[in-house]
C-alpha cells in the first residue's frame, strides 16, 4: 500500500537565478568598449555628417584667406606652406572638439556611458580615436589645397608628411578631448576651450611646423624631419598617458 508521502505531489524545485555576469576587465575588454564607442561615434556621424564637413568648410577657409595674404603673382614663400598646413588643422580641429563634445551634452549621452560599468578611459579614448578620425579626413583635403595653391613640394615625401600629420593630430586631440570634457557644462566652454587648448599643444604644432617645414626645403631635410617625428611621438606617449590619468577623476568629481 502506497505511503502518504509516496502518494504526495513532489515540489518542484526553484531553479536559482542566474548570477550576473561580471564586468569583464583587462586589455581585451577596453580594447573592445573603445572600438564600439568609436564606432558609435562614427555612425552617427555617417547619418549626420556635420562635424567633418563644418571642419572641412572652415578650414579650406583659412586657406583660402591666407593664400589671398601671401600669394604674390603666382609666387608663395617657401616655408609658409607648413605653417598654414598646421593652422588650418589646429582651428579646424578646435571646433570638431567643440561640437564632438557638444553632441554627447545635448542627447544627455555621457551621462548615459557613466552610469553604465565601462572604464572611464575607454570613454575618453573612444572620443579620442573618433576626433582623430574626424580631423585626419580634414587634412586628407586640406594638405593637397594647400600644396597646390602654395606650390609646397610635399608630394615627394607624402609618407613623412602623413606621419608628421597622424602624430600631430593625435596629440592634439588628446590634449583637446581632455579640456573639452572638463568645459563640457561651461557657458563659455568654446572659447574657454581655444584658451586652455592652444599654449598646452604649442609643443606638438611647432613640432609639426618645423618638421612640415623641413620637407618644404630644396632638397627635403629628411633627417630634421624624422628628428620632430620622434618628438611628436614622445609628446604623444606624454599627453594620452597623463590624459588617462586625469579624465576619470575628472569625470567622477
Amino acid at each position: 500500500m502506497p505511503s502518504s508521502m509516496d502518494s504526495a505531489p513532489m515540489a518542484a524545485t526553484p531553479t536559482p537565478a542566474p548570477a550576473p555576469r561580471p564586468l569583464v576587465r583587462g586589455r581585451p575588454a577596453l580594447v573592445k568598449l573603445t572600438l564600439w564607442l568609436l564606432w558609435k561615434d562614427l555612425q552617427v556621424e555617417v547619418r549626420t555628417r556635420e562635424i567633418v564637413y563644418t571642419m572641412l568648410v572652415f578650414a579650406v577657409l583659412v586657406v583660402r584667406v591666407f593664400s589671398f595674404a601671401f600669394v604674390r603673382e603666382g609666387q608663395a614663400p617657401p616655408d609658409v606652406a607648413a605653417g598654414i598646413l598646421w593652422i588650418a588643422t589646429a582651428f579646424a580641429g578646435t571646433l570638431g572638439l567643440g561640437r564632438a563634445l557638444d553632441r554627447e551634452r545635448e542627447g544627455d549621452t555621457l551621462r548615459a556611458l557613466l552610469l553604465t560599468p565601462t572604464p572611464r578611459s575607454a570613454i575618453y579614448l573612444g572620443k579620442l580615436g573618433a576626433i582623430v578620425v574626424y580631423m585626419l579626413l580634414c587634412e586628407a583635403v586640406v594638405a593637397p589645397l594647400v600644396m597646390f595653391m602654395f606650390d609646397a613640394p610635399f608630394a615627394a615625401r607624402a609618407g613623412t608628411l602623413a606621419a608628421l600629420l597622424v602624430l600631430g593630430t593625435i596629440g592634439f586631440a588628446a590634449v583637446g578631448s581632455l579640456f573639452a570634457a572638463m568645459l563640457l557644462r561651461a557657458r563659455s566652454r568654446d572659447v574657454l576651450l581655444a584658451i586652455v587648448l592652444y599654449p598646452l599643444t604649442v609643443p606638438v604644432i611647432i613640432a609639426g611646423v618645423l618638421g612640415t617645414a623641413a620637407l618644404c626645403q630644396a632638397p627635403p631635410q629628411d633627417a630634421v624631419a624624422h628628428m620632430w617625428l620622434r618628438m611628436l611621438v614622445v609628446f604623444d606617449v606624454v599627453f594620452v598617458t597623463l590624459s588617462l590619468w586625469i579624465f576619470e577623476p575628472l569625470l567622477s568629481d
